[in-house]
């Protein structure tokens, strides 16, 4: 089995769902990585992934479908998915429907680098936020077992990215592979019309909603998590291999 799990929430695009295993195809990174989409049993379109399972079923054991029952936020539908499969995988990744992989051998990039680490956090240069947020990224699945969480702050969907890049910094765990890109096919960036999803997570009630949560998680409870991972790091970096 590969050793990490990238994980990609999803609701009302099968169409990007089918964009991003081609990505997947033209990168090769089924030798190092499998891929689960999280979607829900709800979503009106969810016949359309149902139909790529079944058109790709040779293709299994590289990626699944899971359905929660009903619509949950993004970062919900992750963190459960990511905590259910930590023990399953050394590392755990999150990307968006809209993140396509474009430099082959990105996932053994991102593994190795992980490696050199022990314990920490990577993300590649997505051709828009670049070094400045993780849009996509992968962790060491022991961060998620001692935290219980994927995203540590309790935000649904936006700030997700800052809250994994102020961990990463304040656990001194984080690595940018500027050479290692991972399109964001993003509105922002003039790559992708706005559909509902977009403009569900852009409402300015949501984006108050959630920058509320991730302000009060970094005064109250940043430096709970970054001493969690630390602790973490101490031991990983006695592996060999590891950064010491």
């Amino acid at each position: 089995m590969a050793d990490l799990l990238v994980i990609v929430p999803t609701r009302g695009r099968p169409g990007n769902a089918r964009r991003v295993l081609e990505a997947w195809d033209a990168t090769g990174a089924w030798a190092d990585a499998v891929l689960v989409f999280a979607g829900d049993a709800d979503d009106p379109q969810i016949g359309g992934y149902r139909r790529l399972a079944d058109e790709r079923r040779g293709d299994h054991r590289y990626w699944w479908l899971t359905e929660l029952p009903a619509w949950e936020p993004m970062v919900s539908k992750l963190n459960k998915v990511a905590t259910r499969e930590a023990r399953n995988f050394w590392a755990l990744g999150f990307a968006g429907d809209d993140h396509l992989p474009r430099t082959p051998g990105w996932a053994r990039s991102y593994l190795d680098a992980l490696r050199e680490l022990g314990t920490g956090i990577v993300f590649g240069n997505d051709l828009l936020q670049g070094e400045r947020l993780p849009t996509q990224w992968a962790m060491t699945a022991d961060i998620v077992t001692a935290l219980g969480r994927m995203v540590p702050a309790p935000v649904e969907h936006l700030d997700s990215d800052s809250s994994i890049h102020a961990l990463g910094r304040a656990a001194g765990c984080i690595r940018y592979l500027s050479d290692v890109v991972v399109e964001h096919v993003h509105p922002a960036a003039g790559k992708a019309p706005e559909d509902d999803q977009y403009r569900h997570w852009n409402r300015p009630t949501q984006v108050k909603k959630d920058r509320r949560a991730y302000d009060l998680w970094r005064s109250a409870q940043l430096a709970k998590d970054a001493t969690q991972v630390r602790a973490l790091r101490a031991v990983s970096r006695g592996r060999p291999g590891a950064d010491q």
